[in-house]
């Protein structure tokens, strides 16, 4: 009997310039030695510059590529990225629910970076209540972590104490990424498991402005991992040690935000 090949699934939003969404998803899934399939749930126009026009789908048109993945593939973790608006992430939720997709990491995308709106306002709530619930893993940065927990994360015991709130709401796991913090020597982040162990991930913080797709970089790389059945402490390292590669080794692309260097990282396949 052949062994069937690791297969993946990103639910996100299509950048057509390439360095974020699911683009970014399907690339870090490739690189990880992973088969990645999409359902998309919104069509921006966008670059490095940011994001131009966005374009969430109907319901009847995410409902269908469920199915269609459901029927065919044997899913073996997934994500979520940019969710757009109330009803697309009540649709997720429910294809979420309906189908057996295997872990289940929640990239909480809010705001692009260059400043434009991802999540409306309205939907941050529905989020709260119809996704953290049924993650495996929520990895949100600082300021979608005090927009979940309403908690102003300045300290490290702040992150800790958002991470514990965020799995009061119903997360197993959580990664809060620290890029945003104001060190100006190192990305510090905070892992809190289910079995109420933690641990830091401290990287040399690389001033550059070309960190587009870090988010979807970071989580779909989770996902790759957990597919190929790694423990989940050891699929966030490995997925810490490849975003921290792609921003230190970059590339030269667009004249704004640039894209990672998902090629760069050399470590276990």
């Amino acid at each position: 009997m052949i062994n069937e090949f690791p297969q993946t699934l990103t639910i996100a939003g299509s950048d057509c310039g390439g360095g974020a969404g699911m683009q970014a998803d399907l690339k870090t899934m490739q690189m990880r030695r992973v088969f990645g399939a999409t359902v998309i749930v919104a069509i921006t126009a966008q670059n490095t510059l940011g994001v131009q026009k966005a374009y969430p789908l109907t319901t009847e048109q995410i409902n269908a590529q469920f199915a269609s993945i459901a029927d065919d593939f044997r899913i073996r973790a997934c994500k979520t990225g940019m969710l757009a608006d109330i009803p697309t992430v009540q649709i997720v939720a429910e294809n979420l629910r309906r189908y057996d997709f295997g872990p289940y990491v929640l990239d909480p995308v809010m705001v692009a970076k260059g400043g434009a709106k991802l999540l409306a306002d309205d939907a941050i709530a529905e989020v709260k209540r119809d996704l953290i619930p049924l993650c495996t893993l929520i990895t949100p940065n600082l300021p979608e972590t005090e927009k979940l927990t309403g908690i102003k994360v300045e300290q490290p015991e702040q992150m800790k104490e958002a991470a514990r709130q965020l799995q009061s709401m119903g997360a197993k796991n959580v990664l809060v990424k620290a890029g945003h913090f104001n060190d100006p020597d190192y990305a510090t982040d905070y892992v809190l498991l289910a079995d109420q162990r933690d641990f830091w991930m401290k990287a040399k913080r690389v001033h550059t402005k070309r960190t587009h797709g870090t988010g979807d970089t970071i989580s779909s790389c989770i996902v790759a991992e957990l597919a190929k059945g790694k423990p989940i402490e050891e699929a966030i390292k490995i997925s810490k040690q490849f975003v921290t590669a792609s921003i230190a080794n970059t590339i030269q692309i667009g004249h704004g935000h640039g894209p990672l260097n998902l090629w760069a990282f050399g470590g276990e396949k």
